[in-house]
């Protein structure tokens, strides 16, 4: 039975504790990591047999959010079970397998598996960066394969200092939120979310992070060397020496039908038409294969098969060579560009952006806040105001693919360019509405992600969206001689070939002034500073190319809104009142809804701090509702005058006399006009000289707040009222009619059915559902 051992080190100011022995036995390699009170179980396992058939490394990165980690029960009323992965927990595990995976053998074929559980969440530390760390743990304790440990930690920076590994609090506050990982000597990945910084920031960011990777991966090591088991040795398919010689024999012929074929491929510069030529070779290869004595079947598959792998070496060598890429660009050209907007009739707003064979419609749709995605996961709570979804269809490619629930892939890029936009993105304050974007790939030959930004830019500022300044993405490249690898050439927006045949893929988004999110991956064991250096600047120079052509479309935001767009009204109000605008059950609100018109003021959205967004297709209905709102939690002073409406005689409990005349002033406001209110003379009842409907003109003489009582008067108004009493309701002799001179409003829980106050109470809290508060009431 192994033995629990823990070991430990200070990272960022608190302690970073690796324990194993404890879970996972039977594992291949396990380990937890603890930091601050957030914990990661990590375990790895390897396959005993290869998979057949296959011409991949089968990795498998699965991040498992626990909801008791964070001492939660899901929402759901009838389903309490963690179902499908979150995106943010789709996002780590890509994260993950983006930073282990290029340091296995690429030729290995035994199924990976690495397993990240929360199994503690202290709503401070990001468990993606532990996680990060428990892999590395895991797999150099295991006696898988892996050419680790490597390290990580989060970068950010508040008020020109750096910030190492902050917490959430901090990360709100904070220019830049980068995730280095790597060695101390080498950058595997980058992942980065920022406010318009500089090339430099970047830089000097990505420096910081790494000095502190050491530390870890000496942790991780000293770990290993106590603990670890014997990694084993896998057969990668070692030939025999007649295998050897077979091999030898099919390659010399299969190069000598290539050599100067395969050049002939790039003669073409289109994607489909190499495919084609490509198709084409292969089958004039597998006829001449077929007549040769020598090549047994299985050696005209291998052969056949060998002609993508020449095709891609041809590929790396023009580079090197002749710098000079597949479709015949420079190493700095980029793509032949053009742009559209407002293609759709009936859309909020669309962008249409080209650059080269790939070709992204992005579409922005306007809704009310009450549109808001709601949150609810181990690490979340709350909403969300900005969602980007991405699709990537096969016919994108050319390619028959069913189309069914979306990938991890599509979730990933998704979330990249959503992160690349927000920091452009107006204050909700200033622009209330919901914004999603959806951008459509309809046809791909690589950075089709950053080319989504672009899209979604344009159709952003096409709908009218006041963003800060538009944002544009590149994606630049690296091919290394692995001979020499001091022989390297960067790549600026690179294609699908060199993407899959390349060493790096450097995504960078952002303005003219600076950078909004970085995403890198390597196939190499990392890469050095001044590669990240060039690639920064090499993107800085493309960038602004490409938002000098979608400028010269749309130079900036639309100064109106589409008029399919919804509009949305706001006001202020006391958040006392908040139960008055909705009404018991939600009743005053529909009610309000109803009246203007149902359809044309589709939603009332109110916040807790009394802030209310009337969303409407007509803007007269919708000042109509601000009106009603205004009229229901309109505060009433001593002095102002109503045209109001009488809603019943008030009569005495005790004698049954008619004592005044409830007047409604504005929806759900009352005051009471006492009979001696009506005319300087007595008069004898008040049905005498009111009806109930009837309309008439008061003045408010007194408002007793403790109370909740409002005395009105139509004699106050002297010749202004509006109000004919006819001689023969006046009461020529005297009477007492006793009475109250003011009236509390109707529906005032504060009063009894008598009029005498119940004494001070405590506003109720109103409860989530349709009569909630911050939530959103619509007419069904």
């Amino acid at each position: 039975m192994s033995k629990i051992q823990k070991f430990s080190t200070e990272i960022g100011g608190k302690e970073l504790l690796v324990e194993t022995g404890h879970f996972a036995k039977q594992a291949g390699g396990a380990c937890t990591v603890q930091y601050g009170e957030t914990v990661v179980l990590a375990t790895a396992v390897m396959s005993e047999t290869l998979r057949e058939g296959i011409d991949y490394f089968p990795l498998l990165v699965d991040f498992e959010e626990r909801l008791y980690a964070a001492g939660k029960i899901k929402g759901s009323r009838f389903i309490k079970r963690e179902g499908r992965p979150s995106d943010e927990a789709i996002l780590t595990s890509r994260m993950v397998d983006r930073s282990i995976r290029p340091l296995f053998d690429e030729r290995l074929r035994h199924d990976v598996q690495v397993v990240l559980t929360v199994l503690s969440f202290d709503q401070e530390n990001d468990s993606d960066i532990i996680s990060l760390v428990a892999a590395s743990g895991a797999l150099s304790i295991s006696n898988i394969p892996w050419y680790g440990p490597l390290a990580a930690v989060r970068v950010g920076q508040i008020n020109g200092e750096w910030v190492l590994n902050p917490t959430y609090a901090a990360r709100e506050k904070s220019v830049l939120d980068m995730v280095v990982a790597g060695t101390d000597e080498k950058i595997i990945m980058l992942e980065a979310g920022a406010s318009q910084v500089s090339e430099e920031v970047a830089l000097e960011a990505v420096k910081f992070g790494q000095k502190h990777l050491g530390k870890i991966i000496k942790l991780i090591s000293d770990i290993q060397s106590k603990v670890g088991t014997p990694k084993h040795v896998i057969d990668l398919g070692e030939l025999s020496d007649e295998e050897k010689a077979k091999q030898e024999i099919l390659e010399k012929k299969v190069n000598e039908f290539c050599q100067e074929r395969i050049r002939k491929v790039y003669e073409f510069t289109g994607k489909r038409d190499q495919a084609e030529a490509l198709i084409k070779l292969k089958d004039e290869l597998e006829e001449i294969l077929k007549k040769d004595s020598e090549v047994t079947k299985e050696m005209r598959e291998t052969g056949v098969k060998m002609v993508d792998k020449i095709y891609e070496t041809e590929s790396r060598r023009m580079v090197l060579e002749d710098s000079r890429r597949a479709d015949g660009r420079g190493l700095e050209e980029i793509r032949p560009l053009s742009c559209e907007v407002g293609l759709l009739p009936r859309t909020h707003g669309s962008g249409l952006f080209n650059r080269g064979e790939t070709q992204v419609l992005s579409v922005v749709t306007l809704g009310s806040p009450g549109d808001e995605q709601l949150l609810d996961t181990m690490e979340e709570s709350g909403k969300k105001r900005f969602m980007h979804h991405y699709n990537f269809p096969g016919f994108s490619t050319g390619e028959v693919s069913p189309i069914r629930s979306i990938g991890r892939r599509e979730i990933g890029h998704g979330a990249l360019v959503e992160k690349a936009i927000l920091p452009v993105l107006p204050a909700k304050e200033k622009f209330p509405y919901t914004i999603r974007v959806v951008s459509e790939v309809l046809s791909s030959n690589g950075s089709t992600s950053q080319a989504s930004c672009c899209g979604s830019s344009l159709a952003l500022m096409d709908a009218g969206v006041p963003i800060i300044a538009p944002v544009a993405g590149i994606a630049m490249g690296l091919i290394t001689d692995e001979k020499n690898p001091k022989n390297r050439k960067l790549l600026t927006d690179i294609q699908g070939v060199e993407d899959h045949n390349g060493d790096m893929d450097f995504k960078v988004a952002g303005t003219r002034n600076g950078i909004t999110a970085i995403q890198m991956d390597v196939k190499l064991h990392g890469i050095t500073m001044d590669v990240i250096d060039e690639a920064l600047q090499g993107a800085k120079k493309a960038r602004i190319k490409i938002l000098d052509v979608m400028e010269a479309v749309i130079p900036s935001p639309r100064a109106e809104l589409s008029k399919y767009a919804p509009r949305i009204t706001t006001l202020h109000i006391n958040p006392e009142l908040i139960r008055e605008v909705i009404g018991k059950g939600g009743e005053t609100i529909n009610k309000i809804i109803d009246e203007c018109g149902g359809a044309d003021v589709t939603k009332i959205d109110i916040e807790e701090d009394g802030q209310i967004y009337i969303t409407s297709t007509n803007a007269a209905m919708a000042q109509k509702a601000q009106t009603r709102i205004e009229n229901i939690t309109k505060e009433i002073m001593p002095g102002e005058v109503y045209d109001g409406v009488v809603l019943q005689i008030q009569k005495d409990r005790n004698s049954g006399m008619e004592i005044g005349a409830i007047v409604e002033l504005t929806p759900g406001k009352d005051g009471m006009v006492h009979i001696s209110e009506f005319a300087n003379e007595r008069i004898r009842n008040v049905s005498d000289v009111v009806k109930v409907g009837q309309k008439i003109k008061v003045k408010v003489i007194e408002v007793d707040k403790e109370r909740g009582r409002v005395s009105l008067s139509v004699k106050a108004l002297g010749e202004k009222s509006d109000l004919d009493i006819p001689d023969s309701a006046i009461q020529r002799g005297g009477f007492d009619r006793g009475g109250n001179g003011g009236f509390k409003p109707r529906g005032d829980s504060r009063f009894s059915r008598d009029g005498r106050p119940r004494g001070p109470q405590r506003p109720r809290p109103i409860s989530h559902g349709k009569n909630q508060v911050g939530g959103s009431y619509q007419n069904f």
